[in-house]
């Protein structure tokens, strides 16, 4: 076990050359350094922060979306059918083939059996109360963090000179402010990890998971090598645009369409000024160009390089997938489907009704266009 440990805290992997662990172990006097201690707390911490999130939403949000007279809306259930809900079970949208397979084993119309799986489907989905709760948690917590951080930084000389991320490393002081900021992100990112498996599910589930995993990692990793000052600029530019998203997911929740575009439009644009602009050439620049000039390479900085540079692929997947709602938005008046969230709600059925509608009018030779839904549908996030 020893052996195993003394592995896992090679100098050679974790310091730059020539630095120690023994080193590290005696600060000057009213002073400490990192430890991989200091987090263990992180994890109880994460489920504070699921309970503290289950007190916010029922005595905070749910009380918000009444007054915005957003209701949670009971959706219409499928008749139980066991040779359905086998089928319903290894794929949930069935080719037209086995469409008619079915309907003639049941004896049903085609057009039955596909409403069946419509209904089915839709009753697995969240409601917009649901969505509106868990939005407005991560705005609350993205809106707060954000701003401890700017506080924090503001006086810090690395954030006007990120060489100063880099000089005397990795004898630099652990402030209260460091810390308090970076558990309480640690704490949250794990609660996120936690709760992805019950939150609303998204398309881009494993890109999520992929995200979440390597924060904590990154997080965790250079905390331990005492990479503090780096890390909290990565933290404070990735908190910066989810405000603006989740406060755009909260107005289309609420049916404010000027405002749920207006906020989409400001996200999209933070979005790319920081993840796409200040990440890749201010913050990634210093820990790849800069602690390369004033302290070399060592093992675990590729490591959390790779980190950082994973995390940029992933900005620019997002990115692609904003922008192309944010130019629907532009053209069309309002904000388009998020293409990372599933369909919402009973969208298929209420496109039914639509459908027999207009043709109920033209029959009548006065059709009318009924007011069309939102078709913004964004289910969660991302975090970020």
């Amino acid at each position: 076990m020893n052996y195993l440990s003394s592995m896992f805290w090679s100098e050679s992997f974790w310091l730059p050359p020539n630095v120690t662990w023994a080193e590290l172990e005696h600060p000057p006097p009213g002073e400490e350094y990192p430890k991989a201690g200091h987090l263990v707390a992180c994890l109880p911490l994460a489920f504070g922060v699921l309970a503290l999130r289950v007190l916010f939403e029922r005595l905070v949000a749910k009380p918000c979306a009444h007054i915005l007279q957003i209701e949670p809306g009971v959706s219409r259930r499928a008749q139980p059918n066991a040779v359905l809900e086998r089928v319903f079970a290894s794929t949930a949208s069935p080719d037209s083939r086995r469409i008619e397979g079915l309907s003639k084993q049941l004896d049903w119309d085609v057009r039955k059996v596909q409403r069946w799986f419509r209904l089915r489907r839709n009753q697995d989905k969240p409601s917009t109360l649901t969505k509106f709760c868990e939005s407005m948690w991560r705005l609350t917590f993205y809106t707060g963090i954000f701003m401890y951080a700017i506080r924090h930084l503001w006086v810090s000389p690395w954030m006007w000179d990120t060489r100063q991320c880099w000089y005397n490393y990795p004898f630099q002081a652990l402030s209260p402010g460091q810390y308090n900021y970076y558990v309480a992100e640690l704490a949250f990112y794990w609660s996120l990890m936690f709760s992805q498996f019950t939150d609303i599910k998204r398309k881009d589930f494993l890109i999520m998971f992929v995200h979440h995993l390597a924060t904590i990692t990154l997080i965790t990793f250079s905390y331990c090598n005492n990479m503090l000052r780096a890390g909290t600029l990565v933290m404070c530019v990735h908190d910066a645009a989810d405000i603006f998203l989740e406060l755009a997911k909260l107005a289309n929740y609420a049916k404010y369409q000027r405002i749920c575009d207006t906020a989409f439009i400001v996200f999209s644009i933070i979005f790319f000024i920081t993840r796409l602009v200040i990440y890749p050439f201010w913050v990634i620049y210093s820990v790849l160009v800069e602690s390369w000039e004033i302290i070399g390479p060592y093992q675990s900085w590729w490591l959390l390089n790779g980190l950082l540079l994973l995390l940029q692929v992933l900005h620019v997947i997002w990115f692609y997938l904003i922008a192309r709602i944010a130019i629907k938005a532009l053209f069309k008046g309002k904000v388009a489907k998020d293409d990372r969230s599933d369909i919402e709600s009973s969208s298929e059925d209420e496109a039914d009704n639509k459908s027999k509608t207009r043709n109920n009018s033209r029959q009548n030779g006065s059709e009318q266009s009924p007011k069309e839904g939102n078709g913004f549908a964004y289910s969660g996030k991302r975090d970020h």
